[in-house]
């Protein structure tokens, strides 16, 4: 099946990246661009080694980006993904920059044979400069671009979930949730690319194939909460993954606890707070016409079970609004309203990090954790050398979505933030007045 891909952010975590001959990967990364560097040479002995740090520079960093098929070279530092248990690889690699492959750079005898688990080299490249996707609500939905010669659509041949999976990490947007089939809507010829090719890490440049179609595949958000106070609060609403692209309001009467527990993980989110018809107001959009059936641990509501729903006469009052906890919190002092801001994104508590944001726009993560709004911005020195979440202000006060707002970045500086404490917002009155009748 020959598919164009409209990609979606999930959280996952534990991927890797494999060069084209095998002889380099990164590991324990956020993303295919980075992690430890562990190498493994083309003889008999197929054993992965670290590479130490004082091994390893700018010129080599280069090279693996490259042989990855990820961008240039962002950071790499011992210890930056933490300790590893393989040996270190006992060659000093001396590269150009400009070869292919790590293991076709000259080398000699390593001066750190006696370096320490804890300075196995780790390294973030930037990712694929490219692929993209254009035409989406944000920068992780749209139509699938890639740049030779010039910007085309991508057409995969045999393309899968499997497939567009690659193309979500290589961008940083986490993996794929619902597929629907369509035709291309434009004369703009394509780039064609071997999906086996694409799934086992191969440069996409090496993945190209001749020809062209016309049948291609749309990856879509399926779900989204609107008119909350939160990016993590609202009416819930779902699209199917078929050609119909209409979004549809959930009744009360068929969405449980184990639906909304779905949808808060689907959606980046903590656990389920409150749901309820009626919570956020009526609505226009017409009614889901099946009931959902969570088991309450599939990655998406559409991955759930479902059947004919009785409610198909559901008023538009009784349109289910979804509250989830939010997957922000503040750190390091006695109080949960101030402290250090952390956020969670691919299953990874970290800092943000502190550049962009003012007062004004930091209050939207005191409301978020229901302590007012912001009285204090600092920014406060990050030693670790890990990456920080660099958070777009714009971004994540207008998007349904919070994590296509985040990408990890290298900063020595995070976000201290002091709210003006607890303040019952409207939401959390409305379910105090449902709950006491």
């Amino acid at each position: 099946l020959n598919s164009l891909f409209m990609l979606l952010i999930i959280f996952f975590s534990g991927v890797q990246a494999e060069g084209k001959h095998n002889s380099v990967r990164l590991l324990n990364g956020s993303s295919l661009c980075s992690g430890i560097l562990e190498v493994r040479s083309n003889q008999s002995n197929q054993q992965w080694s670290s590479v130490c740090e004082a091994d390893f520079d700018q010129q080599d960093a280069e090279v693996v980006c490259r042989e990855l098929g990820c961008g240039t070279p962002v950071f790499f530092q011992g210890a930056l993904f933490g300790e590893v248990e393989a040996p270190m690889w006992t060659k000093e690699f001396q590269c150009a920059g400009d070869e292919s492959g790590l293991l076709d750079c000259k080398s000699s005898d390593s001066v750190g044979n006696t370096c320490s688990p804890g300075r196995a080299v780790g390294l973030i490249c930037s990712e694929s400069g490219d692929i993209r996707l254009v035409g989406g609500d944000n920068r992780c939905e749209g139509t699938l671009e890639m740049k030779l010669e010039e910007w085309r659509p991508v057409n995969v041949k045999d393309g899968t979930l499997k497939t567009a999976d690659v193309f979500c990490q290589l961008l940083d947007c986490g993996s794929v949730v619902s597929v629907g089939q369509t035709m291309k809507t434009s004369d703009k010829p394509v780039w064609r690319i071997m999906s086996h090719c694409v799934e086992v890490q191969s440069p996409l440049r090496e993945c190209m194939i001749p020809g062209s179609s016309s049948s291609v595949f749309n990856l879509i958000y399926s779900v989204r909460l609107l008119s909350g106070s939160s990016l993590c609060s609202g009416i819930l609403e779902v699209r199917s993954n078929q050609s119909n692209q209409q979004w549809s309001s959930v009744c009360e009467a068929d969405f449980d606890q184990q639906d909304a527990e779905v949808v808060c993980r689907e959606l980046g989110c903590g656990t389920p707070v409150f749901f309820q018809g009626v919570l956020f107001g009526e609505v226009e959009a017409p009614m889901w016409t099946k009931e959902f059936q969570c088991a309450g641990d599939e990655s998406g509501l559409l991955d759930c079970k479902s059947s004919d729903s009785v409610g198909n006469t559901c008023s538009p009052g009784r349109a289910v609004g979804l509250i989830c906890s939010a997957p922000v919190r503040l750190v390091g002092e006695a109080s949960r309203c101030a402290g250090t801001l952390e956020l969670k994104h691919l299953e990874d508590w970290r800092p943000v990090e502190a550049s962009q944001w003012t007062l004004k726009a930091a209050s939207v993560f005191c409301e978020h954790l229901d302590c007012g709004s912001a009285i204090s911005l600092q920014r406060r020195e990050w030693w670790s050398g890990r990456p920080l979440w660099s958070v777009n202000p714009h971004c994540f006060q207008r998007e349904s979505d919070a994590r296509a707002c985040v990408t990890a970045t290298q900063s020595s500086f995070m976000l201290y933030l002091t709210c003006s404490g607890k303040l019952t917002s409207v939401i959390y009155g409305i379910y105090d007045i449902i709950r006491d009748g």
